[in-house]
């Protein structure tokens, strides 16, 4: 993932993730599900990040996270238990993260989750739309037409709406400094083509 961040309600955030509460106990409990390990193995769920270097580069994430004041609700900067011998970074979850953090704002390409608490959907929608990246994004309502409305309002190149399933042919590419151009469907198809303008002077076809 390049940064992960999800946006909760405030007061329904304020209260599910308060330390002991159920929220804090699924949030713990999902990020300990993601077994750490070699990948070749059946049981594990998450293997080591690309190198040393990106390792570090994660874990001086998450240092930024605890000095910025966000709350660490699992996981940490120590390597996981039994997985001393390579790259691998915990699943780790801050709450409490200012959406300006730099947390919240840049990419870590790394098993790192933001909760962000909204009052309100317009703030929600400017606090998805408040960074220079716009690759993907997610939402997810009770009514699917609601949530429609709101994924149109997100400055993203794809939104899944309600978890729905990747579609290969629609085109996939991102907005701001995510990228520019598009793979895949009819879109991504069009750069191999070569289409030919004729410039015809103002009179021709008049005789």
């Amino acid at each position: 993932m390049a940064t992960a961040a999800t946006l909760r309600p405030e007061q329904i955030r304020r209260r599910s993730l308060q330390s002991g509460t159920i929220g804090a106990i699924r949030a713990q409990a999902a990020a300990a599900k993601h077994t750490v390990g070699d990948p070749t193995e059946d049981r594990t769920r998450m293997g080591p990040v690309i190198s040393d270097q990106q390792r570090e580069r994660v874990r001086a994430f998450i240092r930024a996270g605890l000095s910025d004041g966000s709350r660490l609700l699992a996981g940490g900067e120590t390597s996981p238990d039994g997985c001393d011998g390579g790259y691998f970074v915990r699943p780790t979850i801050f709450i409490d993260v200012d959406p300006a953090s730099t947390l919240a704002q840049d990419e870590i390409f790394g098993p790192v989750l933001s909760i962000i608490g909204y009052r309100d959907e317009a703030e929600a929608i400017e606090i998805a739309n408040g960074t220079r990246y716009g690759l993907g994004g997610s939402v997810w309502a009770h009514d699917t037409d609601h949530a429609v409305r709101v994924a149109r309002r997100i400055r993203t190149g794809q939104v899944d709406v309600n978890g729905g399933s990747f579609n290969p042919a629609a085109p996939f590419g991102g907005f701001k400094h995510s990228g520019y151009g598009r793979e895949l469907g009819v879109h991504g198809m069009a750069e191999y083509l070569e289409p030919q303008s004729l410039q015809l002077p103002a009179d021709a076809g008049r005789d």
